[in-house]
């Protein structure tokens, strides 16, 4: 099955990458190996969520937008690739999650993210992860996740 297909099946749909606004490109090439910026958690332009996990925002809303930024991405690798099927496999995440003083869950808001990428790629999708928590993130994103990728070819 086809990394397409497979987002189909999964009700997913990729749509177009807006430009970066700032001094930064959303996708670097290095040899095999594919590092991606950071995403945040939009939608159509907009944030899905906004504020602190353990203050406004639940777990289960944390681990939604950690859903999102992984879309983000597969759209931006899309937009570089041209055919997500080039991936040989994600090697590394590493996601951000804007946390409350006493809030300390962060991996189960990233796991939604790991499982999504193995929902998608399968064994392919298994990465190393680092899942941090912070006082504070860029726009009030409770989320942002930036992912390693290998090639195929």
């Amino acid at each position: 099955m086809t990394i397409e297909a497979r987002l189909a099946q999964l009700g997913i749909t990729l749509g177009e990458p807006t430009a970066p606004k700032f001094s930064y490109i959303p996708v670097k090439q290095t040899g095999k190996l594919l590092y991606t910026s950071g995403n945040d958690c939009r939608m159509n332009g907009e944030l899905i969520y906004t504020g602190t996990l353990g203050k406004e925002l639940t777990i289960e809303q944390g681990q939604q937008a950690a859903r999102q930024c992984i879309i983000n991405i597969l759209t931006s690798l899309k937009a570089y690739l041209g055919d997500l099927n080039r991936i040989a496999g994600c090697v590394k995440m590493l996601g951000f999650v804007q946390s409350a003083d006493d809030f300390k869950l962060q991996p189960y808001v990233m796991n939604s993210a790991s499982d999504l990428l193995i929902e998608i790629f399968g064994e392919k999708g298994r990465h190393a992860r680092s899942a941090i928590g912070t006082n504070t993130l860029p726009f009030d994103t409770p989320v942002e996740i930036e992912l390693i990728f290998e090639l195929n070819d």
